[in-house]
């Protein structure tokens, strides 16, 4: 991969994936995945800033072709093609194969991992307003 603005959606799949040197673990408590090191350093970063760490929890980062295929088939399988086209990107078209993409949620017993939680008050509302400083973009709300 080459440079730092990617266009990554069905009109414009992914040409490569980064490489696995590029990619470094984010944890928080029992949920651990990958992203690529800028990403990061800059989620780091705003967590500390808004101080948000353990609040809110990395849900899902960086995804092989082949990891983004099999979430593909089986959101098909168990909630049909309407569900799945609205809230599963194609494989080849997921921001999250850049590594530069990453789903957060509220740290809650019940984390939904395809719509989890984030409510817009407290530490999760001082995050979506200071996320651009740090070069993040909210590309889902929850109506989506």
């Amino acid at each position: 991969m080459k440079g730092t603005l990617y266009l990554v959606n069905r009109a414009h799949p992914l040409p490569e994936e980064p490489a696995a040197e590029d990619l470094a673990s984010v944890r928080s408590g029992q949920t651990e995945v990958r992203l690529h090191q800028r990403a990061k350093v800059m989620l780091d970063q705003l967590l500390a800033a808004v101080g948000s760490v353990g609040a809110i929890v990395p849900v899902s980062g960086y995804r092989p072709q082949t990891e983004q295929q099999a979430i593909w088939e089986d959101a098909l399988a168990e909630h049909g093609k309407a569900f799945t086209e609205t809230y599963v990107a194609r494989p080849g078209c997921s921001e999250h194969q850049t590594g530069l993409a990453i789903d957060l949620g509220e740290n809650r017993p019940d984390l939904d991992f395809i719509r989890p939680q984030f409510p817009d008050t407290g530490v999760f509302r001082t995050f979506r307003r200071r996320a651009s400083e740090y070069g993040f973009c909210l590309l889902y709300t929850s109506d989506a």
